[in-house]
C-alpha cells in the first residue's frame, strides 16, 4: 500500500526526532510539539515567525446580574492598563519577545487613539442574556468580519504563530454557558468562581445561569450559542482563530475562556484542531472538561486563571525550544555519538 505524502512526512520527522542524541522519547512533550509543528508547516525545519498574542476586550450585558466580583468597568479599566504596559500579559511579551495588540471588540467606554490598540468595536457591551439573546445575527457576522480583518494584517507582518487573550468583566459566564451547550454538560459543571467569587457569590451566579438557559432553547449550533451567549471577544476570538487556520498558522489556546471560543470554532471546522497548541489548563474548573471534551493536552499546569493571553506567553519558551531542538541538536550520525544498542 503507498504511503501518503503527509505519512511519508510524519515518517521523517518521527526519524529525525528520533535520532536525536537523546533516548527515545525523553524530551516528552516537546518531541509532540516539534512533530505537531513540523506537521502544520510540512517540514522538517520549523521555524517561529514574529509570535504575536491578540487580547480582545468587550462588556457583557450579563454582568447587570451580579455574576463577577468585580464592577463592569474594570474591563475598561484593564485595557487602559494593557495600553500603559502595566498587565502582566505586558510583562509577559516583553520578556519573551512576542508583540501585542489589544483590540476594543466591544467596551462600554471611548478610548483615544493607540499605536497598540486596534478599533473593532461591534457595539459598547453585548444585550444581558438573561432576558434576550446576547447579539443579533448581524453583529456575529460583523464579528467574524472585523476578526478576518484583523488576522489579514497580522499575517500581512510576516507571523505565524498567534495567542488569543481576553478581558473582559462577566466573560466567565458566557464561556460556561457556550461550554454547557456545545459539550452537553450541565451547567453546574462548567460554572466556576471566575474573578474570585466567594460560595454565595457562586450559588448566585449558577442561579443566573440556569435560569438563563431556561429562557432560551438549546442552540442548534456553535453560531447559535456565540448569538445566545457569547461575547463580542469571545466570538471575534472565534473567527480569529478559523481566519488564522485559513493561513495554516499556528494557534496558541489560553485558559477556560479562550478554550470557549476555540470551541466554537472547533464546532464549525473540526481540522482546526491540528493547528491550536493548548498552552495551560486554568484554575476554572470547567476548563480541564472542555479540554477533555477536545482530547487536548495542555502544556502547562501552573494553578493560572488569569486570562490576558498569559497562558500563550508563559507556554511560548517551551514552544520555542521544541523547535530549536528539532533544527539545533545534533544528531547520533553527526556527532559520532554511539546509538543504542
Amino acid at each position: 500500500m503507498l504511503r501518503t505524502n503527509k505519512d511519508n512526512m510524519k515518517q521523517q520527522i518521527q526519524y529525525k526526532i528520533n535520532s536525536k542524541t537523546k533516548p527515545l522519547g525523553s524530551l516528552g512533550i516537546s518531541e509532540l510539539l516539534a512533530e505537531q509543528i513540523c506537521l502544520v508547516q510540512n517540514t522538517l525545519h520549523p521555524e517561529l515567525k514574529n509570535p504575536t498574542i491578540l487580547v480582545f476586550a468587550a462588556d457583557h450585558g450579563i454582568a447587570q446580574c451580579g455574576v463577577s466580583a468585580y464592577p463592569a468597568e474594570v474591563t475598561s479599566q484593564m485595557v487602559l492598563n494593557f495600553l500603559n504596559g502595566g498587565a502582566a500579559i505586558n510583562v509577559f511579551c516583553r520578556q519573551h519577545h512576542i508583540q501585542l495588540k489589544v483590540i476594543d471588540a466591544g467596551v462600554n467606554f471611548d478610548f483615544e487613539p493607540h499605536p497598540q490598540l486596534i478599533d473593532a468595536k461591534i457595539a459598547k457591551g453585548t444585550r444581558n442574556f438573561l432576558i434576550e439573546k446576547a447579539m443579533t445575527a448581524e453583529q456575529l457576522q460583523h464579528c467574524f468580519a472585523k476578526a478576518r480583518e484583523i488576522i489579514e494584517i497580522t499575517y500581512a507582518n510576516d507571523c505565524n504563530i498567534i495567542g488569543f487573550g481576553e478581558m473582559g468583566i462577566g466573560n466567565t459566564s458566557s464561556a460556561s454557558m457556550l461550554m454547557s451547550a456545545l459539550c452537553n454538560l450541565p451547567i453546574e459543571d462548567c460554572v466556576g468562581r471566575g474573578t474570585g467569587l466567594d460560595d454565595a457569590q457562586l450559588q448566585h451566579k449558577l442561579t443566573i445561569l440556569r435560569q438563563a438557559q431556561q429562557n432560551h432553547p438549546k442552540p442548534l449550533n456553535a453560531q447559535e450559542a456565540l448569538q445566545f451567549f457569547g461575547g463580542f471577544e469571545i466570538a471575534q476570538i472565534c473567527g480569529a482563530m478559523l481566519a488564522a487556520y485559513e493561513k495554516n498558522m499556528l494557534i496558541l489556546v489560553d485558559g477556560f475562556i479562550a478554550t470557549s471560543a476555540f470551541l466554537c470554532a472547533y464546532h464549525i471546522k473540526p481540522e482546526i484542531i491540528k493547528n491550536a497548541i493548548f498552552c495551560h489548563q486554568s484554575d476554572e474548573q470547567g476548563h480541564q472538561k472542555m479540554l477533555n471534551y477536545l482530547n487536548a493536552k495542555p502544556i502547562l499546569n501552573l494553578g493560572m486563571r488569569l486570562g490576558e493571553g498569559t497562558g500563550c506567553a508563559v507556554a511560548y519558551p517551551i514552544i520555542q525550544s521544541a523547535v530549536n531542538f528539532m533544527n539545533e541538536m545534533a544528531s547520533f550520525e553527526s556527532a559520532g555519538v554511539s546509538n543504542k544498542k
